[in-house]
């Protein structure tokens, strides 16, 4: 057969990783996929840089739209990044020409997954995106293939591995959040401006995807984002104390009958659950259905080698023949909001920084009777003369009750500052 011609646009880490490992294990691919795969064109921002790899007996475009218009050309690798500019403009173009598009662009599928399936289904191609969740973890193939049979109730995880290492790190050595992140930094882990990751946006647009194929693509205003500033290293030792360790989560849920809830945000987590022991800048993708059970998968989420790696398994699925449906469902789905979290009922963590002085409990405890919340246990510990930090655990209450306790809590003259307030997650198995 005649050769899977790609064209690829973006020369970045993941690009180049993309072309040496189609290179690499040619013959293997070849076998696999029933032909050769083989780039032919590329586009990127820089003819003369050099890359560590050949690009010699390439088309090379500037525009990658026009590189998107090649006639010659089989399938559009996006590699760009972004939600919108050149790299939405690419995608649309290859689509509307009629050829399916490989991207490891989450950005772009959370925002504007709705519109790109629509215009897939118009001209009668697909979009595959195995690359935008989670790197090498086979997020996608696992949730939109191998558990096409059960109607999930949950989907989501770890899902961005520099926020885990970070926690991870606190943890380990006690160290405050600001010098955990520069080490981060420093290492590669987190972008010299980290906002996306550390403030739960890239987590988002993850869980976005993955709620989408599970369930409904979702509106992604609706959904509730927080990241993990406000994580200490005293609240890291209040979860071990207690038997938890504190993670980033992004969970999507829905029962029959009931609306889609999903959110972002740290929560404490059980240590006898599988995502409770992945650590550093790994990622878990975990999911629950009533015939498949409780599930957990997990690797690397990010770098050259594990993305390159979804992309070409992409690849190989279009050599192939496969044409599965954008959200894995033959009609345009429609978009949906998130429920409200005002009535999600859970337990809770709540920290406070607290004059050490005689009473100061008792004011404490006053307002959680006052809001009608229930305490499982407290702890303490010195945080300096005078001051001390104190962990309440509560019963399970609705959201909003207990963030109208934790105003309460923080309007009181012994409370410095805001209260954190982190979910407990413990129906994860």
């Amino acid at each position: 057969m005649k050769p899977l011609r790609i064209g690829l646009a973006g020369l970045g880490t993941v690009g180049v990783g993309v072309i040496k490992l189609l290179r690499a294990h040619a013959a293997e691919l070849t076998a696999r996929g029933g032909r050769s795969i083989e780039v032919v064109a590329v586009s990127a921002r820089s003819r003369t840089r050099d890359r560590g790899v050949s690009l010699d007996g390439l088309r090379w475009y500037d525009d990658p739209v026009a590189l998107a218009q090649d006639a010659e050309i089989d399938v559009a690798v996006e590699l760009i990044g972004g939600s919108e500019g050149s790299a939405r403009a690419m995608v649309e173009a290859a689509l509307a020409r009629g050829i399916p598009v490989v991207t490891a662009n989450k950005a772009l599928v959370a925002l504007h997954g709705g519109a790109l399936t629509a215009l897939a289904s118009k001209h009668n191609t697909t979009l595959f995106y195995e690359a935008a969740v989670a790197g090498g973890i086979p997020a996608i193939k696992l949730v939109r293939e191998a558990l096409a049979a059960d109607r999930l109730e949950s989907v989501g995880g770890i899902l961005n591995g520099t926020c885990n290492y970070i926690l991870t790190e606190m943890r380990a050595t006690g160290r405050d959040f600001a010098d955990v992140l520069a080490e981060a930094q420093a290492k590669g882990y987190a972008e010299a401006e980290p906002s996306t990751d550390v403030d739960g946006w890239d987590a988002a647009h993850k869980l976005a995807i993955l709620a989408g194929i599970a369930f409904r693509p979702i509106r992604f205003d609706s959904l509730s984002v927080h990241g993990i500033r406000d994580v200490t290293s005293a609240d890291l030792r209040f979860a071990t104390e207690l038997g938890y360790r504190i993670k980033l989560l992004g969970l999507a849920r829905q029962q029959e009958g009931k609306p889609l809830e999903a959110w972002v945000r740290p929560c404490m987590v059980p240590v006898s659950v599988p995502v409770a022991s992945v650590e550093g800048v790994f990622n878990a993708v975990t999911t629950f259905g009533p015939f498949s059970g409780p599930m957990t998968i997990s690797g690397r989420g990010a770098g050259e080698g594990p993305t390159a790696s979804a992309v070409v398994a992409d690849l190989v699925d279009l050599a192939r023949g496969a044409s599965l449906p954008v959200w894995g469902v033959s009609s345009v789905p429609e978009v949906v909001d998130c429920a409200p979290l005002d009535d999600v009922e859970s337990a809770f963590y709540v920290r406070l920084d607290v004059a050490d002085r005689s009473g100061t409990m008792a004011d404490l405890t006053s307002v959680l009777r006052d809001h009608d919340v229930s305490v499982h246990l407290v702890s303490q510990h010195e945080a300096a003369p005078g001051r001390a930090h104190v962990a309440i655990v509560t019963h399970r209450v609705m959201e909003r009750t207990v963030r109208a306790a934790a105003a309460g809590l923080a309007a009181l003259s012994a409370v410095n500052g805001e209260p954190l307030v982190l979910k407990i997650e413990d129906s994860l198995q």
